[in-house]
């Protein structure tokens, strides 16, 4: 039932500066920006992955009650996070490239509009009834729907940052890397039939595929999911959770 909650989150939105290629070694400053960035960013990039790792495992297997209780941490979470990587992005300074004020400023904007938006989608989980099962499962479609337009801002927040130049030496940097989640996935006691079919039916990403078995992994009981029903993953392309 938390099956299109997982999937947005798994398609597209933890801000991971997964970037590719090598820059030349044209003076220190643009390099010493990226490190003073990505060294204060390297937690709050680790909180956004457990969070989202969180909502993708209470996914498998969990009732509404628990779903509800994760998920609205989940989202204030990543709202701080946010939040906390604009205070970073303030702190490191204009970055030492063309327009560097107005990115830097950009990019701060975006990154507080984000975190608006996701305690936004904080108090539309907590204002669900976890004891109406239908109320429940249609209200976090809405969560879901929203997630996807909040996705897309999450993802443009730091898009500038990381071209150029400027985007170089931040791939280089560990604290910009892809972390991994460092909690736990939640498993449930046996395979539920159709997992692995459903699994099958990504759009091409590692992570996409491991929410939809996660959140797929309980979805034939309806016991415990108020809703069953096949969703649209988002169509997100990035390269990270």
């Amino acid at each position: 039932m938390n099956k299109k909650l997982a999937a947005a989150l798994s398609g597209g939105a933890v801000l991971v500066l997964a970037l590719s290629g090598c820059s030349d070694d044209e003076g220190d400053k643009v390099g010493d920006w990226a490190k003073t960035f990505c060294d204060q960013a390297k937690p709050q990039i680790q909180k956004r992955a457990d969070a989202h790792q969180i909502i993708i495992s209470t996914a498998a297997d969990s009732k509404p009650a628990e779903i509800q209780a994760a998920d609205s941490k989940a989202f204030q979470d990543i709202a701080n996070a946010d939040r906390a990587l604009a205070k970073a992005v303030e702190a490191a300074g204009a970055p030492p490239v063309e327009n560097g004020e107005k990115v830097q400023q950009d990019a701060i904007k975006e990154l507080n509009a984000t975190a608006v938006a996701y305690e936004g989608l904080k108090k539309q989980v907590d204002a669900l009834d976890p004891t109406n099962q239908q109320k429940f499962a249609d209200g976090l479609q809405s969560v879901a729907d929203g997630l996807t337009k909040i996705e897309k801002m999450d993802q443009n927040a730091l898009s500038k940052l990381e071209e150029g130049e400027l985007g170089q030496a931040m791939a280089k940097q560990p604290g910009c890397q892809k972390p991994t989640a460092s909690v736990p996935p939640k498993t449930s006691g046996s395979p539920q039939p159709g997992s692995t079919s459903d699994a099958g039916s990504t759009d091409g990403s590692t992570a996409g595929s491991d929410a939809d078995a996660d959140s797929d992994s309980g979805s034939s009981d309806p016991s415990k999911k108020p809703s069953a029903k096949a969703t649209k993953k988002s169509t997100v392309a990035k390269t990270e959770e």
